[in-house]
């Protein structure tokens, strides 16, 4: 069993009217099934209202299923006893980080997790220091969060759950609020912490480029998964993708429409220096 499994989930909520009264329901998650491998990095993909960040809340038991079944670490987070270890094991990073942070200074605010969990005092400013320096903020512990830029918050953010050791980070569209130099800041301190600590990292995200490097890419419409594959083999079906209002990284764009216009590339392109390479070996 993965780090992270659901099979056949479902998912429904009330709808209610202005008074409060039941009108209805709707079902945000509809009979998924996914398989994340300890380690691995997943990107989660849809247009707003797809479905994917309710899938997120109960990869940490935020949300419980309504039907079918979600384990994380192979627990059932509908099994109240074990709650305690889900959210242990699987930590969430939310978009705005100002949502996140609650200390005055970066290093309390990085330490409250482990501090909650009964961590001793010795082994919180081990793993404080650790965590910081993962995500490369250990020269800003004693600063005020309100003197970061938004990338460096959402770092720190990212720490406070490292600093809680988890086996698996879900990052909700944790760069959406970020310019683009913010957005790669995060995005390469996640993935250099996925390669030292085998750390499982889930990623739901709108920007493509963040996510072809990952192992899997799962497409979410209508509560559904809707494509599975690798970034190659997803991002290889351009006018399928457009079909569920999905954007392609922009280099994957050109490619495709220089292959409608009878350029022989392969498809799926997703560097600048894949395609750099491409049109060399055609001349």
């Amino acid at each position: 069993m993965g780090m992270i499994r659901a099979e056949k989930l479902v998912f429904e909520y009330d709808k209610r009217d202005e008074e409060g009264n039941v009108i209805g329901s709707h079902r945000a998650i509809d009979g998924v099934d996914i398989d994340v491998p300890q380690g691995s990095f997943v990107a989660i993909l849809g247009h707003n209202g797809s479905g994917k960040s309710t899938l997120a809340k109960h990869m940490n038991a935020i949300l419980v299923p309504t039907g079918g079944t979600m384990w994380v670490d192979g627990r059932d987070t509908k099994d109240p006893n074990e709650l305690w270890n889900i959210r242990q094991s699987a930590g969430m990073v939310f978009q705005n980080p100002d949502n996140q942070i609650i200390g005055t200074v970066v290093e309390e605010e990085v330490g409250f997790g482990p501090e909650n969990l009964g961590v001793p005092t010795d082994e919180i400013w081990k793993r404080v220091e650790n965590s910081l320096r993962a995500v490369g903020m250990l020269e800003r512990r004693k600063d005020s969060p309100n003197k970061l830029s938004g990338g460096q918050k959402q770092r720190v953010a990212i720490a406070g759950v490292i600093a809680m050791e988890p086996k698996c980070i879900v990052l909700d569209e944790p760069t959406a609020m970020l310019d683009p130099n913010g957005r790669k800041e995060v995005i390469e301190a996640v993935e250099q912490l996925r390669k030292e600590k085998n750390v499982t990292v889930i990623l739901i995200t709108h920007y493509m480029e963040e996510v072809i490097d990952a192992d899997q890419v799962f497409v979410m419409d209508e509560g559904h998964v809707v494509m599975h594959g690798t970034p190659k083999e997803i991002f290889s079906r351009v006018d399928e993708l457009k079909k569920y209002r999905m954007d392609v990284p922009q280099v994957t764009m050109l490619a495709d429409a220089l292959i409608q216009k009878g350029v022989p590339l392969p498809k799926g392109i997703l560097r600048r220096e894949e395609l750099v390479d491409a049109l060399c070996q055609l001349s």
